[in-house]
């Protein structure tokens, strides 16, 4: 029964994981950008989360709402003030102003509420027992799982059913080709960092209410992990970047629970170089090629 306890902790884990890959994947996939900020994004929404449920005394669910469209509403600003003027850039130069912009996100969440770190109010308390007591599975497990997979199907279904859904597939493919075709690939690339950033809101409150530690640094090893999920799965692929955050969560959680948990991040990176060695695009991505 540990194994099995072992396994749905790990899914819970990379529930998470992989929302935020979700994010990571369809910003690059449309913009063709890594924006290394998405991460901080996640301490946003999760100060907000924290300071409506313990200073406004609003419930969870509600203080999740608050805390995507505050975290939609960022997103949105970050791209129209720092990325939208480099769309012409060199990918360098956007590098360093994403890095840019996570820094400025963390001291500015140091000046604004300290660098001190405030414990995440309980929420979902309690579990489900299995197999006559010997398996115990709590409620935030299941419910961050299911979480994942009704973002994950909503997700596929916007994409392929919708107008918008369609344009954004278009703006992956060639830009130039979507804007002769009248798509505004302007409005697109906000939409995507919008929903993105909503996603990292929705992880983030997840995530708090596994791990209840609120601080200035909180997303940056997670947005570190679920990148290299995306990478894992296959960056730009939104199938790979569920995947890959589930598997990657599975690996970390075994490996902590079997090897050692001072090596588990070793072990998880390890894990990526071999499978890129075998598949340079990840489990789900696509070869390109390109005319030169």
């Amino acid at each position: 029964m540990a194994f099995l306890s072992y396994l749905i902790s790990g899914l819970g884990l990379g529930s998470v994981y992989a929302i935020i890959a979700l994010g990571y994947s369809m910003v690059y996939g449309i913009a063709k950008m890594l924006n290394f900020a998405h991460g901080d994004v996640i301490m946003v929404g999760a100060y907000v989360s924290f300071f409506a449920m313990t200073l406004a005394g609003i419930p969870f669910v509600v203080s999740a709402l608050i805390a995507v469209v505050a975290c939609t509403l960022l997103g949105i600003t970050i791209e129209r003030l720092a990325y939208k003027p480099l769309r012409q850039a060199s990918s360098l130069s956007v590098l360093i102003t994403a890095i840019g912009v996570s820094y400025f996100l963390q001291n500015a969440a140091q000046l604004l509420w300290g660098s001190d770190t405030k414990i995440y109010p309980t929420v979902f308390p309690g579990s489900v027992s299995l197999f006559n007591g010997q398996l115990s599975v709590s409620y935030l497990t299941i419910i961050t799982i299911l979480t994942c997979l009704l973002i994950m199907t909503v997700l596929i279904m916007f994409i392929n059913k919708t107008k918008t859904g369609k344009a954004m597939r278009a703006c992956s493919e060639d830009k130039g080709a979507a804007t002769l075709m009248g798509i505004n690939v302007n409005k697109i690339i906000s939409i995507t960092f919008a929903i993105g950033s909503g996603l990292a809101a929705i992880a983030a409150v997840l995530l708090c209410a596994t791990y209840p530690s609120v601080y200035p640094t909180l997303g940056s090893m997670p947005g570190i992990r679920a990148f290299t999920a995306a990478v894992f799965g296959g960056i730009g692929s939104i199938p790979g970047a569920f995947l890959g955050g589930l598997l990657l969560g599975v690996i970390e959680t075994f490996a902590k629970a079997y090897i050692s948990t001072q090596l588990s991040d070793a072990i998880v990176f390890a894990v990526l170089i071999i499978v890129l060695l075998i598949k340079p695009t990840g489990l789900l991505g696509k070869k390109i090629s390109e005319k030169v």
